[in-house]
């Protein structure tokens, strides 16, 4: 396994792996990988011949205030998971190597954008869709791989992918989830002893308001008040969001039939969280 470090380096990579004929799978991620990630990039080498992932926590997806210095790094312990998984190569680039000193380019996708992370977090997907379109301009890989609980995300990238005309499949994985339902969460790490056992409670939220919905309730606010209603139940838990929505628009639905997405942001204790569930409703 190689580790590279800048834009030259990884670029020849990737024009080298092509001119081989090889198909190139992607797994961007901030680090402190943990099994969800190893889930993607086992999916990317089924899928793929060279899988590339990157390691990068990317400034530009956290606002002022927000957990950026916080932000769990474990840099060594991740090269050593990404080399017992097979990955090919992974790129370890510096803020100064992604954001020379003149850079001036955002990339931008709207209406999906405006609600829920893009609400509560102003520029949040701004820094997401930046870095990623940057990343996939340097690697070029065939397929890129994420996870289903980051849903407002996946869609968000799905369209700047779809509108730049970009050769990249996007493949999106199941959410791998602890014993207690809890989602894998490179910010769990954050969590207490008491604060980690309060988390489950983001599961249970969803899980009331799937089996509401899934039995025949077709109010999408009711839903939603199913998991306010589970969240307000644990003391060191507070809810920041929960939706109802569309699985491709993201619009809050009022009626539920069919394919909806179940949206969630708590904090829990200092730390907050993100899930979500796709539910099929009769």
């Amino acid at each position: 396994m190689r580790t590279i470090r800048t834009r030259r380096a990884i670029q020849t990579w990737a024009r080298e792996r092509r001119a081989a004929g090889q198909r190139i799978g992607f797994v961007p991620t901030m680090g402190a990988l943990h099994e969800g990630h190893s889930s993607l990039i086992r999916a990317a080498k089924r899928r793929t011949d060279a899988v590339a992932v990157s390691i990068f926590v990317n400034p530009l997806q956290f606002g002022p205030g927000e957990d950026l210095a916080r932000y769990p790094r474990s840099t060594a312990e991740d090269v050593r998971l990404c080399r017992a998984e097979g990955v090919d190569v992974v790129f370890l680039p510096s803020v100064e190597e992604l954001y020379p000193a003149k850079f001036q380019t955002t990339v931008r996708v709207k209406e999906l954008t405006e609600r829920y992370e893009g609400q509560v977090r102003p520029g949040h997907f701004d820094g997401v869709t930046t870095v990623v379109a940057k990343l996939f301009h340097l690697i070029g890989p065939d397929r890129a791989f994420f996870g289903q609980k980051d849903y407002q995300q996946v869609v968000v990238v799905k369209q700047m992918v779809q509108d730049l005309d970009l050769p990249i499949d996007v493949v999106v994985g199941p959410t791998v989830r602890a014993p207690d339902g809890l989602a894998l969460s490179s910010r769990n790490r954050l969590l207490s002893a008491p604060e980690r056992k309060a988390a489950a409670v983001l599961f249970g939220a969803l899980m009331s308001a799937r089996r509401l919905l899934e039995s025949g309730e077709r109010s999408a606010k009711k839903g939603r008040d199913a998991m306010i209603g589970s969240v307000r139940r644990e003391p060191l838990a507070r809810v920041d969001y929960a939706a109802v929505v569309d699985p491709a628009t993201l619009h809050v639905l009022n009626r539920v039939k069919g394919r909806a997405v179940l949206l969630l942001a708590v904090w829990i204790g200092k730390t907050r969280l993100i899930d979500s569930m796709v539910i099929t409703c009769p």
